[in-house]
């Protein structure tokens, strides 16, 4: 008996990731994809297929580099969870009490726990402001003190794209004594303890030097425009940039490592970055049936009904019911996941000890991309057997 087959998988169903995955990418929906799958702690599945870049008929190989997207959040709330387990910041705690900026015009009730479960109310769409603005976590907090909020802190779920991560970074730094960069603080204090070496905030010239370059696979409306996904590869490259919202550049062997330490309850490697406690507490449902406005958009362009939000702090869940999302419909109710725009996901199911890590080239609108996702998270839960 295999190794796949000890761990409870049929090897021909799960040969069927692969599959579609090569299905996909020869219909020119997207251009690669690296994959890994494990359960109990152990590899069962890693593909890597298609195109770094279809243009050049350069192929994927397993340590190249992706741009985080939003996925990225993850890191940046796995940091902010872990300064609570320090005594530095609680859930609880107003912004204003570390930025005073935020004690006016209506930003005075705006707490930690509501930037992490995007109920903040603070600015959901990518802020108009030239770039130099948009990439330092100190001039776009200041902007953002600046601007009453969009409604009122816990009365809506409305996905801060990158604006409620720039005021977390902001306090996270200000906490840890305004000396050390946000860059420099997530290397140190995550990335290099976890043993992540491929992974930066911003472009590490290394990392640049072998990221696939992003190109959209769509041009009809959708979330973001093929131009302001795009445009995160510009900003990524110029010196210093700090998007703590998704600028990141990882691999798929990183963001498996990052998964695979939170399916450990925090822990990898005998380096512990949160305890099991906080992960059991913060992957729940804290935005009730609220939907996401976010998605507001594929009711007119997919015809697609609102569905609970069901965002964790920090974390999204997958909650019950058949919906759109991630996470196959047929995962635990407390599997729990982080995905980023048009090429990124990863997700971790505790009742089924499964761990699923995602990264592809060819970028997919927003709403086709989390039904790829499902998709492929359908064929590995119906692959496990025992």
């Amino acid at each position: 008996m295999s190794n796949v087959e000890q761990l409870g998988f049929d090897p021909k169903r799960l040969a069927r990731v692969g599959a579609r995955i090569e299905a996909d990418i020869a219909a020119q929906r997207y251009d690669g994809a690296a994959l890994c799958v494990s359960r109990k702690g152990q590899p069962v599945l890693r593909e890597i297929r298609g195109f770094a870049d279809r243009a050049t008929g350069r192929s994927l190989k397993g340590d190249d580099v992706f741009v985080s997207f939003s996925a990225g959040k993850q890191f940046s709330n796995v940091l902010v969870l872990n300064r609570i387990e320090r005594g530095d910041l609680h859930l609880h705690m107003q912004i204003g009490d570390i930025i005073p900026e935020f004690r006016d015009r209506g930003l005075r009730q705006m707490s930690l726990f509501h930037l992490l479960t995007h109920t903040s109310g603070i600015m959901g769409a990518i802020p108009s402001v030239p770039a130099e603005i948009l990439i330092s976590i100190e001039k776009l907090t200041a902007y953002l003190a600046g601007k009453r909020p969009e409604s009122k802190p816990g009365e809506r779920v409305n996905y801060s794209i990158i604006a409620a991560h720039s005021v977390m970074a902001e306090m996270v730094r200000r906490v840890d004594g305004g000396t050390r960069s946000y860059t420099r603080i997530m290397h140190e204090d995550l990335f290099e303890p976890l043993g992540m070496r491929d992974t930066s905030l911003g472009g590490r010239a290394d990392l640049l030097a072998r990221a696939c370059p992003l190109v959209a696979r769509y041009d009809a409306p959708g979330m973001f425009s093929p131009e302001e996904v795009l445009g995160v590869g510009h900003v990524l490259g110029i010196p210093g940039a700090e998007i703590p919202a998704g600028g990141y550049l990882t691999t798929i062997d990183d963001l498996h490592r990052f998964a695979s330490m939170l399916r450990n309850g925090g822990a990898i490697d005998g380096v512990r970055m949160l305890s099991p406690r906080t992960l059991d507490y913060c992957t729940r449902n804290f935005t009730g049936d609220k939907p996401n406005i976010l998605f507001d958009y594929a009711q007119d362009t997919r015809g697609w009904q609102p569905w609970p939000a069901s965002i964790g702090i920090g974390f999204f869940m997958r909650g019950v019911g058949i919906q759109p999302g991630p996470m196959s419909n047929l995962s635990s109710p407390r599997a729990y996941c982080g995905w980023g725009a048009g090429s990124t996901c990863f997700w971790v199911d505790p009742e089924l000890d499964l761990t699923f890590s995602f990264l592809s080239t060819g970028l997919m609108e927003e709403t086709y991309h989390i039904e790829r996702l499902q998709r492929l998270a359908d064929l590995v839960i119906t692959s496990l057997v025992e």
